[in-house]
């Protein structure tokens, strides 16, 4: 009896054994990464908990790339190596930020493509290995030295700025590729370092570390609280009434300084590791503006200062001083490092860099840095005034069709597109071989799947406003188009958006409207080109730039269909009639409605005088 109990007992444990067994190896088959670490790393979960989520998305994406890396020195894969490993990860990611509170559901929306961390050679040059990464960019690279044993912002700095040198050579063997500046970040999160390590991880993966400090600043605070309880207690009403005040200015300090430090890293993890653009010191721009110098100011307006600097190894860039931060800075700027941030186009004024400071002595600071443009606004080479050569008719010509491709671009080239909203003379900008480029997105949105934006902050420009927009608050795609024929016109006559020698004032697009309907088309030609080119084309630009400007908003182009009419692919409709010109009778509004203000709006090398429009 004995021996059957004892065998039996044999059999069980042998039973269980099997199944703890094959558990655990379904288990390690389905993700090849243990992701315990989520639980247990002191990463800052703050952003995850937000309600919003606004930040979540890049605090995940640098976690993954945690386990991605460790994943990388164990096995010399970049990534996952299927789709069903990669969905797999994702799904028990999800349970792990459960036993967090955080929302689970927060992985689909960030990574709505379970698979796009499984191996594909299309990603990246065709690398899927270590030794596929050393055939293309050797057995060291410039990530080797910069990225090893970090002690400080300097060399995390420089181990950046190898990212991006890496980068642009697997970019140059293939450029279409994808992810290339991630695999760098991998390579040097774990290759070069230990995948777990806080240094490297802040730095090279961007993800907010939680700091030790915070714990004891607010055991400290509770102690602080306590004692000045005791001594009012003790010294009385006034004694107490004196140390409240200075603890509530303390306090106000300490939470501004929270806020500026949770803003910076919310911030660097939504430009950074993904977009290319570099996170620079405020001493490197002092030294690059020799000390933000008057000399080398270039610009400036009510939205910010603009100075040219030169970068230590020689590269020329415009540094914008953002201004009027106490009010919308802080959401301007971070509206439009995100926006530029996704683009990359010739015809865009592609970021290059930022920066964020807040001190005792100076305050708050931001900067955004970006290649100098040698020739200035277009809004200075249509100065009759300004020393700049009169700009030739196939310059004009080459300029128009520019803009109207970077608008393209940003309307049809982006999912979600982007309304620019401040579509001018002034936000162009011209670089040495005077290639146009759309600049200036402070003002950018996002634009809605299939609806329009309705919004009471009207800002913009006035004169380059779409009617529906500065009155109603309507925004679509239709609103940048008519800024553009707006362009169009000033560039085809050489005259200013507002002619205020009359009374009342005349906008650009009544006077051409006129002309062209009374048969003068040749009188809106500009002096300098009218014998330049051919009547036909300067013509169809000019009923273009009327077309895109009409007050209906059904009745304008969209931008491609007025790139096509400029590049004379399809025809130009019939000018169709348009109500009485709309303009006087919004410099004559109800106060109550609008508020006009004239500020200097100077742009990366020049400045002009225009009036902006805004509700109150």
């Amino acid at each position: 009896m004995g021996k059957s109990v004892f065998s039996i007992s044999i059999f069980l444990f042998l039973f269980l054994f099997i199944i703890v067994f094959s558990i655990d190896s379904v288990n390690s088959s389905s993700c090849p990464v243990d992701l315990s670490y989520v639980q247990t790393y002191p990463w800052d979960r703050s952003s995850c908990l937000d309600p919003n989520g606004k930040f979540c998305c890049a605090t995940l994406l640098s976690l993954i790339g945690m386990g991605l890396a460790a994943h990388l020195r164990e096995t010399s894969l970049f990534q996952f190596p299927n789709e069903t490993a990669s969905a797999f990860c994702l799904s028990e990611l999800q349970g792990r930020l459960a036993t967090l509170s955080i929302n689970p559901s927060v992985v689909p929306t960030c990574f709505p493509n379970a698979t796009q961390f499984a191996s594909n050679t299309s990603f990246c040059a065709g690398i899927v290995t270590i030794e596929d990464w050393k055939k293309l960019v050797g057995p060291t690279s410039a990530l080797d030295p910069a990225c090893k044993n970090f002690s400080g912002f300097s060399q995390c700095s420089s181990c950046v700025e190898a990212g991006y040198s890496v980068n642009a050579k697997l970019l140059s063997i293939q450029p279409n590729s994808t992810k290339c500046f991630y695999f760098a970040v991998l390579y040097a999160t774990g290759i070069l370092n230990d995948p777990k390590d806080e240094a490297a991880v802040a730095c090279i993966l961007r993800l907010p570390i939680s700091s030790s400090k915070t714990k004891n600043q607010s055991s400290n605070n509770r102690t602080i609280k306590l004692v000045i309880g005791l001594l009012g207690a003790l010294l009385g009403f006034l004694l107490a009434s004196g140390l409240i005040i200075l603890y509530r200015k303390w306090n106000k300090k300490r939470k501004q300084s929270a806020l500026h430090e949770q803003f910076v890293s919310n911030l660097q993890a939504s430009v950074l590791p993904n977009s290319g653009a570099k996170w620079f010191h405020v001493s490197e721009l002092e030294q690059a503006t020799n000390g933000f110098s008057q000399n080398n100011l270039i610009g400036q307006g009510a939205s910010g200062i603009v100075y040219k600097g030169t970068l230590r190894h020689g590269n020329l860039v415009a540094v914008k001083q953002i201004l009027d931060l106490d009010t919308k800075g802080d959401e301007d700027f971070t509206n439009e490092v995100e926006i530029i941030s996704k683009i990359r186009h010739r015809n865009l004024l592609s970021l290059r860099g930022c920066c964020v400071t807040s001190d005792d002595s100076s305050g708050k600071r931001r900067f955004l840095v970006y290649d100098y443009m040698p020739n200035g606004t277009l809004s200075d080479h249509l100065s009759i005034s300004h020393k700049r050569k009169q700009l030739t008719w196939p310059q004009r010509k080459k300029i128009i069709v520019d803009v109207a491709k970077g608008i393209a671009y940003l309307h049809y080239g982006l999912k979600p597109g982007i309304y620019h909203r401040d579509i001018k003379s002034t936000n162009i900008l011209l670089d040495s071989e005077l290639n146009a480029k759309v600049a200036d997105f402070g003002l950018a949105k996002q634009s809605l799947e299939g609806h329009s934006h309705l919004t009471t902050r009207v800002a913009g420009t006035f004169g380059y406003l779409a009617p529906e927009y500065a009155l109603y608050g309507q925004l679509t795609e239709k609103s940048d188009v008519y800024s553009f024929g707006i362009v169009i016109l000033e560039l085809m006559s050489g005259r200013k958006v507002l002619d205020t020698s009359t009374s009342p004032f005349q906008l650009i697009t009544d006077w051409a409207w006129v002309l062209a309907k009374s048969g003068k088309v040749d009188d809106i030609f500009d002096e300098f080109i009218r014998a330049e080119g051919a009547r036909a084309v300067m013509e169809r630009f000019v009923l273009v730039g009327i077309l895109c400007a009409h007050v209906m908003v059904a009745l304008r182009p969209t931008i491609t269909d007025a790139l096509k009419m400029l590049e004379g692919d399809i025809d130009i409709p019939k000018l169709p009639d348009r109500p009485l010109p709309l303009s006087h009778e919004c410099l004559r509004s109800s106060p109550s409605r609008y508020s006009f203000s004239t500020s200097t709006d100077r742009s990366a090398t020049s400045s002009s005088m225009t009036s902006t429009i805004s509700f109150v």
